[in-house]
């Protein structure tokens, strides 16, 4: 195992105990109900106070935030944290600058003495502000509700229900042939209620799941060790996501199964483990030039380094600079049209496609969630853009962007989920395959790095399957593929229809400084790459 693929396993637990938890609680509280008469009063005490206190606008945020993670290996039951996060954020608008100020006590003096703290920082702010914040226009919704649509509540399910699914996921892989392996729940409920100056009074009810898996296979001979993470993604779902629905399966060449909007988790953990094992006896790759047939389980993560990430208009802007650097996509370019990919290349952002992680009703800044264009036949078009920012692209309105991740954190512009269209031709991945004379078919996601502008970059995966004459033959192992993002995009050859279409995700993408987590999924049908490098990462020169 390379220390990157070591630093990713260990780093979901690390990535939980980064989020907002805020104070433990028993399981049976995480199904209290929220008062939405007494919000609505917290809500109208702020922004009438921010009025009183010179704010040109206002907007209030009072959010509950529900985690529940179980954490296993092998028979054990590491961990279970319930925890919960609960309070109010008041943002201002004086004299053309912003002023944030939060607090965990929910009272009507406590929440108008945040808004007047919020206000006395934005004239603070506002003395030493060379450019004045103009903020597009949003029309006031008035009272309104949006729930993710579930049918089974994950915070309802018993503890010792979702301990025995893990711990018989655990056993049945240490049965097929693992020597070690980690399974963990994720869950997470958002109970945001957002109001503002502008007339809205927007209550949101925002459920996500994630059931990470590893099967680790030793050579006990050779002391050689290797892993085989789950296929399954994160998803904007509640607990009818691990129903094991035979609908939700896609039976791929090779024998591989994928998972769309159901998961298998037993079926999974037992590939897992064999595929472990088989990765033991893999060859290494042979470094060269090859055709990528690349599986959405593994193209996403493609998807949010390269082109999410480069598309957000704050790091065009040079806002994220000291944190994950900048990006090569300045604005002169979709000035000029330039050309991202390949004429059958169309980038999508969407905060609305049910079952993904970062569909909402309406964002953190009040603004109703759409779909727009980035990318249209290969040509960059657009960015991703908040309220503040909109005006910088020269347009009227908001994209919908906005997101904090607690109360207690100013909201700012946050990936939207950004997919690959599907091709508009039919085709099947099987289809694809057989006319790929010397390639790799590459599943999962695995280590990567990127460079401080997103233009250069290096994937691996969990499986790496060679493709010899139309054929799926075996595993290899060590390969990483490398791209520039341009190239990469303007190599893509072929598109596989949208029955093939599938999310993955990212469950814990941090942004910001401080430091904030969100969610967010990335689309895409199986799609072929011409002649992209591909390197072996066990070569020592």
């Amino acid at each position: 195992m390379q220390r990157r693929d070591f630093l990713n396993l260990t780093g979901l637990s690390l990535a939980a105990m980064a989020l907002p938890i805020g104070r433990s609680i028993a399981a049976e509280a995480l199904l209290e109900p929220v008062d939405g008469a007494r919000r609505r009063l917290l809500a109208d005490a702020a922004l009438t106070a921010a009025r009183a206190a010179g704010a040109q606008y206002c907007d209030v945020r009072i959010g509950r935030y529900l985690r529940q993670s179980v954490i296993t290996r092998e028979a054990r039951v590491e961990n279970i944290v319930n925890g919960e996060s609960s309070g109010v954020g008041v943002r201002v608008l004086v004299d053309g600058a912003w002023g944030f100020a939060a607090t965990n006590v929910q009272t009507t003096d406590a929440v108008a003495a945040v808004a007047r703290q919020a206000a006395a920082i934005a004239k603070a702010n506002s003395r030493h502000q060379t450019k004045r914040v103009e903020l597009a226009p949003t029309p006031g919704v008035g009272e309104i509700s949006w729930a993710t649509p579930i049918r089974k509540n994950a915070m309802a399910v018993p503890i010792k229900e979702k301990v025995d699914l893990l711990l018989g996921v655990n056993a049945a892989a240490m049965k097929a042939g693992a020597d070690f392996f980690n399974s963990t729940l994720f869950l997470i409920n958002e109970q945001k209620y957002f109001a503002s100056t502008d007339g809205s009074y927007i209550d949101q009810d925002v459920h996500r799941i994630w059931l990470p898996i590893t099967a680790t296979a030793v050579d006990k001979a050779s002391g050689k060790f290797r892993t085989r993470n789950g296929l399954s993604a994160p998803m904007g779902m509640g607990y009818e996501y691990l129903d094991a629905d035979p609908a939700g399966k896609f039976t791929l060449p090779g024998g591989i199964t994928a998972y769309g909007r159901s998961y298998d988790v037993m079926e999974d953990a037992i590939a897992s483990a064999r595929d472990a094992r088989a990765k033991l006896k893999a060859p290494s790759v042979k470094p060269g030039k090859y055709d990528l047939v690349i599986d959405p389980s593994n193209l996403f993560l493609t998807i949010h380094e390269n082109v999410g990430h480069p598309l957000e208009l704050d790091r065009v802007l040079g806002y994220e600079a000291n944190y994950a650097g900048t990006s090569f996509a300045t604005l002169d370019k979709r000035d000029a049209g330039y050309r991202w990919g390949s004429d059958i290349v169309n980038f999508v952002a969407d905060k609305t496609r049910q079952g993904s992680l970062g569909a909402v009703g309406y964002d953190d800044e009040g603004v109703k969630t759409k779909q727009w264009d980035l990318v249209r036949d290969g040509i960059l078009v657009d960015y991703q853009a908040t309220r503040d920012e909109a005006h910088i692209l020269g347009h009227t309105a908001s994209h919908g962007c906005s997101y904090a991740d607690s109360w207690s954190s100013v909201q700012f512009q946050r990936m939207a989920n950004v997919s690959l269209m599907p091709g508009k031709a039919p085709l099947s991945v099987a289809d694809m395959v057989k006319d790929v004379e010397n390639g790799l078919y590459i599943h999962g996601r695995g280590s990567y790095s990127i460079d401080q502008q997103r233009y250069n970059a290096q994937f691996g995966a969990q499986l790496f399957y060679e493709i010899k004459q139309g054929k799926v033959t075996g595993l290899v192992e060590d390969a990483a593929y490398q791209i520039r993002t341009p190239e990469f995009w303007n190599a893509c050859a072929a598109i596989c229809d949208e029955r093939d279409f599938r999310l993955g995700g990212s469950f814990f993408d941090g942004k910001g400084q401080p430091s904030q987590v969100s969610a967010v999924s990335h689309g895409s049908s199986t799609t072929r790459f011409n002649g992209i490098n591909v390197i072996n990462t066990a070569r020592s020169i």
